[in-house]
């Protein structure tokens, strides 16, 4: 899975990245049919968001959240993500059942 990580308003540090792309990149274990990951982070003055768009066979999964600091916010959104995967792959395992 392709994972980019840009931000608005904010400059995006190497842990930053790396912590985003470690958090995104778990949800791959839930489904493998995820093409790629786009995460965005904003800063509005002491607001911190996150929102991601995961592109996937037929579908995009989007997520936002917002926390008390940048770390929390991708906390969050990667809890909301994961929660939005675990139910797409079930619709699609629920429509490739015979029955």
């Amino acid at each position: 899975m392709d994972i980019t990580v840009s931000g608005q308003q904010i400059e995006i540090t190497a842990p930053l990245r790396d912590y985003a792309l470690e958090k995104v990149g778990r949800i791959q274990r839930h489904f493998d049919h995820a093409i790629a990951a786009d995460v965005v982070l904003h800063v509005e003055k002491k607001r911190y968001s996150a929102e991601a768009n995961i592109r996937t066979k037929g579908a995009v999964i989007h997520a936002d959240a917002v926390g008390g600091d940048m770390y929390a916010a991708i906390d969050l959104l990667t809890d909301k993500l994961d929660r939005q995967v675990l139910r797409h792959k079930e619709k699609v395992m629920d429509q490739h059942r015979p029955g």
